[in-house]
């Protein structure tokens, strides 16, 4: 192989690895501020910020004496506080708090009354359930709400002949009256009913006049998404591919190209795809995939990994902030229970414990989502940091779940666990997550 064909896998795995340092570093960088400013705000000294670890590239000490400081390996971060013997603020350093006056100890994590170090602690996952709400909110408000009556917005391109223009209000279909874009399980079933052919009457309201058009059938096997580490994206698709074939047989709706996969049993599948006026011959196997049913259960089944869409853009209009964050909040939830829904199946056997990725398969992720536009990349970062709040809320020692824990004995018993139970039990946490580290890169070198 030339040196020139290895240019471009080395810029996909630079491109990659910015996109994961740059996501991990908001995360943690927020996750640790929560500790430290709500640690400030309670009378616990902060000795040092890091954002990253390793040999120091940057620092400077602020009017408080706080060291801030950019580390060489940018894989995670850690406050230290005053009177810590470790940044993990697990145990405390004995000489140091013997020599300290009371006021100095106070100041400590150790000497700090107990509600200020549980509330120090649990601010780092709040900060990062925090961050996910603003992210979301944002992008709440920038995508706006489909408009009422459903409008044509920006029109994708297609490679069926389609005579709708922008600003079109789509009054029926096929006779039948749109429903609204909001009523989901209206609309759902609006489309089910719906002639399953090529080419649709469509009633609209243009310049004040109504008048039938034809277009495509409105839910083409359009990829409005390509799914990160999905048979899609390693078969190279991209967001506007139309699928137009599969095994040569020409197919023009999106449920004709699920049915198809669903019943591939994991065969390889030549697909016959329309990129920008060209057509493109690609193969790809479908994977399983565990899916969430609505009962709370999961369900098996073959998957290539994209998304669809309707062949147009719909209008939208402007979301309120209160409305945003509402829906913010929503989402936010939906993501910590599915993830938990779904790590309680993997430990009880009912889904494969390949849906657990490791630090290659979020740097995958990371990397993908970022090539798909700033919003997808911004989205991955709020789910991401959902993920890092829940997974240290886990009553493991060395995570703050774990200190939580510790806080909770000493509520219960007027004194916390003895120095040598504390390092005993930091020691098993530690063992344990590495463990878990471990188990994760495992799953993304050997799971398919």
């Amino acid at each position: 192989m030339e040196i020139t064909q290895l240019i471009p896998q080395f810029g996909g795995v630079i491109w990659t690895l910015l996109a994961f340092v740059i996501a991990l570093s908001v995360i943690v960088a927020i996750h640790e501020y929560g500790h430290y400013i709500v640690g400030r705000w309670s009378g616990i000294h902060a000795d040092v910020f890091s954002l990253g670890f390793g040999p120091v590239l940057l620092s400077r000490v602020d009017k408080r004496g706080t060291r801030w400081q950019i580390a060489a390996l940018p894989f995670g971060g850690y406050v230290k506080f005053k009177g810590d013997d470790t940044a993990a603020s697990g145990t405390a350093d004995t000489a140091a708090l013997e020599a300290m006056t009371e006021d100095e100890r106070r100041q400590t994590m150790t000497g700090a009354p107990l509600w200020a170090r549980a509330a120090t602690v649990a601010a780092g996952p709040v900060f990062n359930f925090v961050l996910t709400i603003v992210l979301f909110t944002g992008i709440f408000m920038m995508q706006g709400q489909v408009s009422e009556p459903l409008t044509v917005g920006e029109l994708r391109p297609m490679p069926s002949v389609q005579e709708l223009q922008e600003g079109d209000v789509l009054l029926e279909i096929e006779g039948m009256q749109t429903p609204s874009f909001d009523d989901a399980e209206g609309f759902d079933s609006f489309l089910k009913n719906l002639p399953l052919q090529n080419s649709l009457t469509y009633t609209v309201e243009r310049d004040g006049s109504r008048q039938e058009v034809n277009g495509p059938y409105v839910y083409p096997p359009l990829v409005s998404q390509v799914v990160p580490r999905s048979a899609a994206n390693e078969a190279g698709m991209e967001q506007g591919d139309v699928i137009m074939a599969i095994d040569g047989v020409p197919i023009f709706a999106f449920d004709q190209l699920k049915q198809r996969v669903e019943s591939s049993d994991g065969a390889t599948l030549g697909l016959e795809v329309w990129r920008n006026g060209e057509i493109l011959d690609l193969a790809l196997t479908p994977k399983r995939t565990d899916e969430p049913l609505p009962d709370g259960g999961y369900h098996t089944v073959f998957r290539i990994g994209i998304v669809g869409g309707i062949f147009f853009e719909p209008a939208t209009e402007t979301v309120g902030p209160i409305d945003a964050v509402k829906g913010a909040v929503s989402r936010t939830y939906s993501i910590a229970a599915g993830s938990l829904s779904g790590l309680w199946h993997m430990i009880a056997g009912n889904i494969s414990s390949c849906n657990l990725s490791g630090p290659i398969g979020i740097a995958e992720t990371s990397g993908a989502m970022a090539s798909q536009g700033g919003q997808s990349f911004l989205t991955f970062i709020a789910v991401l940091s959902t993920a890092v709040g829940l997974l240290n809320l886990f009553p493991v020692p060395v995570l703050d779940g774990g200190h939580l824990v510790f806080f909770a004995y000493e509520a219960v018993t007027g004194k916390p666990p003895s120095e040598r139970a504390l390092r005993a039990l930091m020691s098993a946490g530690l063992v344990l997550i590495l463990g878990m580290m471990v188990f994760a890169l495992t799953n993304d070198i050997f799971c398919p």
